[in-house]
């Protein structure tokens, strides 16, 4: 068995991010990502460059790229060879960060003879070497062949059996990879009593913080409460699916990234951004896909959950300001909660 948090433990998001989207008005009502930096200066794109020449023998570096997922856990960088092939060099900024990245650098070469075996049908960053970081306390910056395609853009899917349809399907072959291949990662593992119990001591700890409007608790309560919702089958879950870490190609989806918050959990996680900000036609159609793809279909309230984890994402962000007394995450976190209170609450057309 894989290294299974206890119940009630409560951890920091792996990227010091915003949540994406909330549930709103015909699942529309969508909140952009912010990125707060607390720490220094970001390393130069050419020094992470340097380590990718390193990292991998025979790389000829031709042009390099910051990128835009650089945030407070780690600097990115995008490197062309001479061939036009690109590349992604990760680098963490604090010990945490580095030990996240080996883990998921694991994770991914097991993923990688998923593809290949045909267990999924699309393709994830392939990491293809490391090299030594001389001021991160023995951290590694690691490079990553780019997977094919382009970001996806939610709005630019219609619904029917093109994009949405692919969508649905690739969720469902994550969902059906074999938990072991979490487990022998040492990653976490749960129960669905385990992951409702996780997810009551998130919010009783923010409750605790009397920031939290009274009238979301109560709500929040009430679904924990709901055992009914929390019978499902714990899977494979991605657990930061989004538009950036999903490439697609035309109507195929390409590729995954971003697998650090993997875990065997509620299926229902990796559907919160659908549920969220997906127009209603385009969440049948994935739905749709995506159950019929599933051997276990059993799970009702799949949706009731995906659209309390899309709420509760704002419990967990005001609480990462909180443990870190970063002010600025604090306020965001307040704020949105008092947004979707409005929406929830007072606006008569939710």
């Amino acid at each position: 068995m894989g290294a299974a948090k206890e119940p009630g433990e409560i951890t920091a998001p792996t990227y010091a991010t915003a949540p994406s989207c909330l549930v709103g008005r015909r699942g529309l009502w969508r909140v952009s990502r912010r990125r707060f930096y607390r720490e220094g200066v970001p390393r130069s794109p050419l020094a992470l460059a340097a380590l990718a020449s390193v990292a991998v023998p025979g790389l000829d570096v031709y042009d390099v790229l910051r990128s835009p997922h650089s945030d407070a856990d780690f600097d990115v960088v995008v490197v062309k060879d001479a061939t036009g092939t690109r590349w992604i060099v990760r680098a963490p900024k604090r010990p945490a960060a580095g030990a996240a990245l080996e883990a998921e650098r694991s994770l991914l070469t097991a993923l990688a003879r998923a593809h290949d075996t045909g267990l999924i049908p699309f393709d994830v960053p392939r990491p293809r070497g490391a090299a030594a970081l001389a001021d991160s306390e023995g951290g590694r910056a690691v490079v990553y062949s780019e997977v094919a395609g382009s970001p996806l853009v939610l709005a630019r899917v219609d619904a029917g059996p093109g994009l949405a349809a692919d969508l649905g399907t690739s969720i469902a072959k994550i969902h059906e990879l074999p938990p072991t291949l979490i487990e022998d990662q040492g990653l976490p593992t749960y129960t669905a009593e385990e992951y409702r119990e996780r997810r009551m001591a998130e919010l009783d700890a923010c409750i605790d913080t009397g920031k939290i409007p009274p009238r979301l608790a109560d709500r929040w309560e009430h679904q924990l409460e709901n055992v009914a919702w929390w019978r499902f089958e714990p899977t494979v879950v991605h657990g930061d699916l989004g538009e950036h870490q999903i490439h697609v190609r035309g109507d195929r989806v390409t590729g995954v990234a971003d697998w650090m918050d993997a875990r065997v959990a509620d299926p229902a996680d990796d559907l919160a951004w659908l549920a969220a900000s997906a127009p209603e036609d385009v969440l049948e159609s994935i739905v749709e896909a995506y159950r019929m793809a599933r051997r276990e279909t059993r799970d009702p309230h799949l949706l009731d959950r995906a659209r309390l984890s899309s709420e509760l994402a704002l419990v967990r962000w005001l609480m990462y300001g909180v443990r870190t007394d970063n002010a600025d995450v604090i306020a965001d976190g307040e704020g949105m909660l008092a947004d979707l209170e409005a929406l929830l609450f007072d606006d008569p057309t939710a």
